[in-house]
C-alpha cells in the first residue's frame, strides 16, 4: 500500500512539472516575448530616446512619476499619443532609507494606506496631464515593503487590485509565462549594457518561451543609469528580424495576452 501511494505522488508530481513547463503560443508564432521599460519620466527618454523607437516603429513602456513629467509635458503628451505606454511609477519615488537621498520619503515610514493614497494620486495626476489612466506599475528601487522590522507589510497587493502588472529592477532571470505573478513581474537592467551583454539573455528567452522585461533610465549616449542608444537600435534591429522570432511589445499588450491565454 505504501508503494503504491509513493508511485502515486510520483506520478501526480509529474503531472505538475509538465502543466508548469508547458510553452506557451505566442501571437504570430513567435518564440518570446519582449518589453522596452523606462523608469521616472526622466527628459532624455522624450527628448532624445523616443525619436529612435519611433524610428523603427516601436512601443515601449514608460513608468513616469507626475512632477518628473511636468516638466517638459508636451513631448510627454506627444509620446503616448504616437502609441507609447504610460505606467505609474508613484509620485515620490519612495525608496528604502537606507539610501541617504530618500530619508525624506522612506518606506520605512510608509503604512499600507499611505502607500495606497499615493498610488492613487499619480494615477489621477498623470490622467490629467496626458490622458491615460496608467494599468502597469513599477516598484521604486524594486522594493515592495513598507514599514520596518515586525511592522514590515507588502504593498504588493495594493500594486495587484489597483494595476494589471507590477514590475521589479535588477532581478535575474525573464519570466515564465506558466509561473507567473502579474503583479511581480520581473525586470533586467539593460542600463550601461553594450548589445553583446543583452543579446544572451535574449536568446535564452527565446528557447524557453519566456517574457523578457528589460527596465532603463536615461536614454542616451553613456553616464550613470543611462540605456545606450546605440546598443537599443541593435536590439531592436534583431529583435524585428523575423527569424528572430521575437513579439516586442508595451507590457499592457503582453499582460492582456496572458491574461487571455
Amino acid at each position: 500500500m505504501k508503494q503504491i501511494i509513493v508511485l502515486l505522488c510520483l506520478w501526480s508530481g509529474g503531472l505538475l512539472a509538465q502543466s508548469t513547463t508547458k510553452k506557451i503560443t505566442w501571437p504570430a508564432g513567435k518564440k518570446m516575448a519582449l518589453s522596452l521599460t523606462f523608469d521616472d519620466g526622466r527628459g532624455s527618454q522624450v527628448l532624445a530616446g523616443v525619436k529612435l523607437l519611433n524610428q523603427y516603429g516601436v512601443k515601449a513602456t514608460f513608468y513616469v512619476m507626475p512632477n518628473a513629467i511636468e516638466k517638459t509635458l508636451p513631448a510627454w503628451r506627444a509620446l503616448a499619443n504616437a502609441g507609447h505606454e504610460i505606467g505609474n511609477h508613484t509620485s515620490l519615488h519612495p525608496c528604502s532609507g537606507n539610501f541617504a537621498w530618500s530619508r525624506s520619503k522612506a518606506l520605512e515610514e510608509y503604512s499600507l494606506e499611505r502607500m495606497a493614497k499615493e498610488l492613487g494620486e499619480s494615477n489621477r495626476q498623470i490622467s490629467e496631464m496626458l490622458g491615460v489612466v496608467p494599468e502597469s506599475f513599477a516598484y521604486p528601487c524594486g522594493q515592495t515593503f513598507v514599514g520596518i522590522n515586525e511592522n514590515t507589510k507588502s504593498y504588493v497587493p495594493l500594486v495587484h487590485q489597483q494595476f494589471s502588472s507590477g514590475r521589479g529592477w535588477r532581478d535575474e532571470a525573464p519570466n515564465d509565462p506558466a509561473y507567473l505573478n502579474m503583479a511581480q513581474l520581473t525586470g533586467m537592467e539593460m542600463d550601461g549594457q553594450d548589445f553583446e551583454e543583452i543579446l544572451p539573455l535574449i536568446q535564452d528567452a527565446a528557447k524557453q518561451g519566456y517574457w523578457l522585461v528589460l527596465a532603463g533610465h536615461e536614454m542616451g549616449t553613456g553616464g550613470n543609469q543611462t540605456t545606450r542608444l546605440s546598443m537599443l537600435e541593435k536590439l531592436i534591429q534583431y529583435a524585428q528580424k523575423p527569424e528572430n522570432g521575437i513579439w516586442l511589445a508595451p507590457v499592457k499588450d503582453v499582460t492582456h495576452f496572458l491574461k487571455a491565454n
